[in-house]
């Protein structure tokens, strides 16, 4: 389902800042040597988390779902000198692939690689989080929601994509697991007291939620 014409979008692209050189690569790369092409969050949900991070300066970032890297690269960009990514995935064989665009960046001692579930490996850390980004499996979207708010700060970010799943969570008699669960994550957040929360147009759907 397409939101906007092809052509707006077009002109949206041509009048927001250019992809880096070095996202360009890994673009490519991704849509030339992985089977799902299209989980790469791209161009204009990049440049978004990008300057939502240089806006707050994060000292620390979680990502849930890191596919090749792309995203985790643009949430980088704002890090605090001091800052550190934690990015997970569960699929062993984009380590390589992530590793060799981190290592290309500025921030390849910044980012920390986590492998295995996220489920329970987000359980297990400290919190203290200034800016979570969450793009992983739809049907734990609430889990990790509900397990990370406690664990982030104070005026702290969480962003969630693709939120509105190709149109799907109009549909009432959609019986699918995953627009079941996005529904379900959606009424949720509205509902939650501890955070103000809006639902952006972009590309899929981004939920922006800042603890109060």
């Amino acid at each position: 389902m397409e939101f906007i014409s092809k052509e707006l979008s077009e002109y949206i692209r041509l009048n927001s800042d250019e992809e880096p050189k070095l996202l360009q690569r890994l673009s490519e790369e991704t849509h030339q040597k992985t089977i799902h092409p299209r989980m790469l969050s791209g161009h204009m949900v990049g440049r978004f988390l990008s300057l939502i991070s240089k806006l707050i300066r994060p000292k620390k970032i979680l990502e849930i779902g890191t596919f090749t890297g792309y995203s985790a690269l643009c949430l980088a960009e704002g890090l605090d000198k001091e800052g550190t990514l934690h990015t997970i995935d569960e699929n062993e064989e984009l380590i390589d692939f992530q590793k060799k665009y981190f290592d290309k960046s500025p921030y390849k001692n910044k980012i920390i690689q986590h492998l295995g579930k996220a489920e329970s490996l987000v359980k297990k850390m400290d919190g203290n989080f200034d800016l979570i980004f969450i793009d992983a499996d739809k049907t734990n979207y609430l889990n990790y929601y509900k397990t990370l708010v406690p664990k982030l700060n104070k005026n702290g970010l969480i962003i969630a994509d693709n939120v509105l799943w190709s149109g799907k969570v109009l549909d009432k008699e959609n019986d699918d697991p995953d627009t079941i669960a996005l529904k379900k994550f959606n009424q949720s957040v509205k509902e939650d007291k501890r955070v103000d929360t809006i639902i952006l147009e972009i590309r899929d759907g981004l939920t922006l939620c800042r603890k109060i």
